[in-house]
């Protein structure tokens, strides 16, 4: 307790990402989980970087998946098949959920009250959508039936998108057909935007005009391949966006809802969705499968490049392509079976008009 205690305050001190700090330097903190093997034992949990200095703010290897609420007061992640939320200092902890079934990937609510998340009954089974309150409690199923997963909050915080993967498909193959639904945040009005056959939609994203996907084989292996499209949000007016020269898959789409980054061939591209032709902004890790994510002005992109025969975590400026070390001097390959991500997330800020 008393070790766990001192990190949070040197992560206080040195961090120091309060969002009214934050807005006084125009950004924010980059969060992301690492875990290590050190010996015959795996260290590791959530770590921030701000203004050049890298910061452990938990210090448990389990934890993963980080998720900034849209004022960048409160992170929400998984930790051992549970969701935890703590302030970007590392201070005040919570535990929002508990029991046998294995729960990850949460999403912070627009409004901030509360969050939404994957829940399985046994690792590796189908999900199901829930709802916590942002400080725990009103645990609520959004969906029932199915496997359920990858959702994103529209906006206004009044719909969801997410993956349903068809549960008669799945109990007959082992496989599953994947496809885009939406409901409504209190859990009522499902709907399947795109129910086709034998092809796969996966990572939808709400943008300015609708949601934007990947159409393809969702599965791991030579056979997976994607290409990506957009809809209007109640489905209608598929348009293709980026296709035809290697897969293609969504990263995230800029907070104004007009540009997207996606990852082709070891590469994070960058592109304005409409007729706008794709930019490559750089070179990823070989194998890596942690996300890129877009800071709250759209303007910067936070990501683990490949650089020198190792990983570094930048900043790449989305208009010049210029990238910049955001914690200069670190080895992010350090110890054994290192494990980076899958998410990082950026933190928001307020921005002067």
């Amino acid at each position: 307790m008393f070790k766990k205690t001192l990190i949070a305050m040197f992560a206080l001190v040195a961090l120091v990402v309060p969002a009214a700090a934050s807005a006084a330097s125009n950004t924010g903190a980059v969060v992301f989980s690492k875990s290590s093997k050190v010996g015959d034992e795996v260290k590791g949990g959530l770590f921030a970087v701000k203004e050049g200095r890298l910061n452990q703010l938990t210090e448990d290897s389990t934890d993963t998946e980080p998720n900034f609420s849209p004022d960048g007061r409160t992170i929400a992640f998984a930790r051992g098949g549970d969701i935890y939320s703590i302030r970007p200092d590392g201070s005040g902890q919570r535990q929002l959920t508990s029991g046998p079934e294995v729960d990850s990937l949460p999403k912070i609510a627009p409004n901030g009250r509360y969050v939404v998340f994957e829940r399985r009954a046994a690792p590796g089974g189908p999900a199901n959508l829930y709802a916590v309150g942002a400080t725990g409690g009103g645990l609520r199923a959004l969906t029932s039936s199915g496997d359920n997963h990858d959702a994103a909050f529209s906006p206004d915080g009044k719909w969801i998108v997410f993956v349903r993967t068809s549960a008669s498909i799945t109990a007959a193959n082992g496989g599953g057909n994947d496809d885009i639904a939406v409901i409504r945040s209190s859990g009522s009005s499902p709907r399947r935007l795109t129910p086709t056959a034998g092809i796969d939609e996966f990572a939808p994203r709400y943008f300015a005009g609708g949601i934007i996907f990947s159409r393809g084989e969702s599965t791991e292996g030579p056979a997976a391949y994607a290409d990506i499209y957009t809809m209007r949000s109640n489905g209608s007016k598929i348009k293709p966006q980026v296709r035809g020269v290697g897969s293609a898959y969504v990263e995230d789409v800029a907070p104004n809802g007009k540009t997207l980054i996606f990852r082709r061939a070891q590469g994070l591209w960058v592109k304005k969705i409409g007729r706008a032709n794709a930019r490559k902004l750089s070179t990823l890790p070989d194998q890596s499968q942690t996300s890129s994510v877009f800071s709250s002005d759209g303007k910067r992109v936070a990501a683990f490049v490949q650089a020198e025969d190792e990983q570094q975590l930048v900043s790449i400026n989305v208009e010049t392509g210029r990238d910049s070390q955001l914690a200069s001097g670190y080895n992010f390959d350090e110890g054994e079976g290192t494990v980076l991500g899958p998410v990082i997330d950026w933190q928001p800020v307020p921005h002067r008009r």
